[in-house]
């Protein structure tokens, strides 16, 4: 998506409420009119790879037992990016936003996933857990194993979301990680943040 193009999109998420758990609400954020022009946090180190683009089909993230399946996600009819479904398997599936760059690629590639559902946790539910220096690997349909390393995890307001940071284009090869955070809104059924987990590419297998 062009950088000035000024969409709505949706951070994979939905309300529920279950005796004393709570469960995330749609969240909604923009892709920034203007590019991000500093550097994602703690990614000093990043690269500007040569992966050939081909459509990522799992994710792996080794320090939080995650090993699942990807897959794609697009733009709904008003502009909010689709999420996977919530039954018993889309919770279990994280999404590759394909209007971005595939893993590798220069730009922020970005997955989305929820936090949890009315049927309990789901896969990014212990996203939050990462710190840097942990591995996320990504496997594309081509083959190619694609390694980045975690720099950062930080939780934004929805209205702070960094849109031009989170979907960066051009640049380091980068991955974003996406799912809901923060305090749960009890008259909304929604949770007030998202978390994200910032990673930079280090090399192929």
């Amino acid at each position: 998506v062009a950088a000035q193009s000024l969409l709505w999109l949706a951070a994979s998420c939905y309300g529920y409420v279950l005796v004393t758990q709570h469960y995330p609400a749609a969240q909604v954020h923009r892709i920034g009119a203007v590019p991000h022009q500093g550097g994602t946090p703690g990614t000093s180190a990043s690269q500007v790879s040569s992966v050939a683009r081909s459509l990522p089909v799992s994710l792996s993230i080794p320090t939080i037992g995650i090993k699942v399946s990807l897959i794609s996600l697009g733009l709904n009819p008003d502009g909010t990016v689709q999420v996977p479904p919530l039954d018993a398997v889309g919770t279990q599936e994280a999404g590759w936003y394909d209007h971005g760059p595939t893993p590798g690629q220069s730009g922020a590639a970005v997955i989305l996933g929820h936090v949890d559902s009315y049927q309990g946790p789901a896969v990014f539910f212990r996203l939050g857990d990462l710190r840097p220096g942990d591995p996320v690997v990504v496997t594309l349909a081509d083959g190619v194993n694609v390694r980045f390393t975690v720099q950062g995890v930080d939780t934004y307001a929805k209205s702070t979301f960094p849109d031009s940071l989170v979907y960066k284009s051009g640049g380091p090869s980068l991955l974003s990680l996406v799912t809901c955070g923060g305090q749960f809104d009890h008259a909304t059924h929604s949770y007030l943040s998202n978390t994200v987990v910032y990673t930079s590419f280090t090399g192929t297998t």
